[in-house]
């Protein structure tokens, strides 16, 4: 299971390539104003999700989607993108604001993302992996970039 997750978080790192080294962001709440962090930056820069030390890439602090306490992390809040229930979860754009579809574990909400290694991820949260199981393993998965 932790090679299998860390085969999507790999997938994630190299999303880079794939929309031509475009970082992607994420923004959470209604509006959208709420930064939450970039998916596909080096898990070095402090605005990754990936980056274990930084503030949006920490288990604990407010605004990280790993914070399973927290309104961005924990599956029964409607701001996070590991509820299946939810029809409002973060936003995925680039810099130029090109929309890239909502990063949610809700397979049925109809602007969800088609980045596939994020959606795997969000299904194998919402099939039980636990968020610090699915955090470390994208840390130890960029760590061998």
């Amino acid at each position: 299971m932790r090679q299998w997750l860390g085969a999507v978080i790999l997938l994630i790192a190299e999303c880079a390539t794939c929309y031509g080294q475009t970082p992607l962001l994420l923004f959470g709440d209604n509006a959208h104003q709420t930064f939450l962090g970039c998916l596909n930056c080096s898990k070095f820069d402090s605005a990754s999700i990936c980056n274990k030390f930084g503030q949006l890439g920490s288990l604990f602090t407010s605004d990280s989607i790993w914070n399973a306490s927290g309104r961005f992390g924990s599956r029964s809040s409607s701001d996070s993108p590991w509820n299946v229930f939810s029809t409002f979860g973060p936003v995925i754009v680039d810099e130029s604001g090109q929309f890239y579809g909502r990063f949610t574990a809700n397979k049925f909400v109809s602007d969800r993302t088609r980045i596939r290694a994020l959606n795997q991820l969000t299904d194998l949260v919402a099939g039980g992996t636990s968020l610090r199981e699915a955090h470390e393993g994208s840390v130890v998965t960029k760590a061998t970039d």
